[in-house]
């Protein structure tokens, strides 16, 4: 474990310099093979910070170590009908190859859960691909937990349907 400290903070759209890490580490990660293996379009490299912006319900926290950007980590609330109270799905969590397993995504999550506190939000949500399994023991060191109503039932699937463009 490296006794760098790293910086943790809310990304603040409107910063030129935090919205180019985000586009930056969001396009390392579409790259990596947990990403998609595929660049971020210019499209999305164009109007991504615009967009998130625009959306009351986003937010955003990145890493960094000094003036480098190391992680990201993206945040969409939704809303539990059950609980009747916001949720916040963690949509992309990003840390660049060379600063993995340095404890950057649990810091860079443990301030996402905090933001999501204040929003009084009832849970945390994610998705993660069976394959990563650092990640997924990550997620479970810090709480998270497949989830399932009732064990008879099975867990809860991730699925999508790609709409036209």
């Amino acid at each position: 474990m490296s006794s760098v400290l790293f910086s943790i903070v809310r990304a603040d759209y409107a910063d030129p310099a935090h919205g180019q890490a985000l586009v930056e580490l969001l396009d390392a990660y579409a790259r990596d093979v947990a990403g998609g293996g595929q660049p971020l379009g210019q499209y999305a490299r164009t109007h991504l910070v615009r967009e998130l912006a625009a959306r009351p319900a986003a937010y955003s926290v990145l890493a960094f170590e000094g003036l480098q950007p190391i992680g990201l980590v993206n945040c969409i609330e939704g809303f539990s009908t059950f609980a009747c109270r916001p949720l916040v799905n963690v949509h992309d969590v990003a840390v660049l190859p060379t600063h993995r397993g340095r404890g950057v995504a649990a810091q860079m999550l443990a301030l996402a859960e905090s933001l999501a506190r204040q929003r009084g939000a009832c849970k945390l949500t994610l998705e993660v691909l069976q394959g990563n399994r650092q990640a997924i023991a990550l997620y479970e060191r810090i709480g998270f937990a497949a989830y399932e109503l009732d064990p008879a039932m099975g867990q809860a699937r991730f699925f999508q349907k790609w709409l036209s463009e």
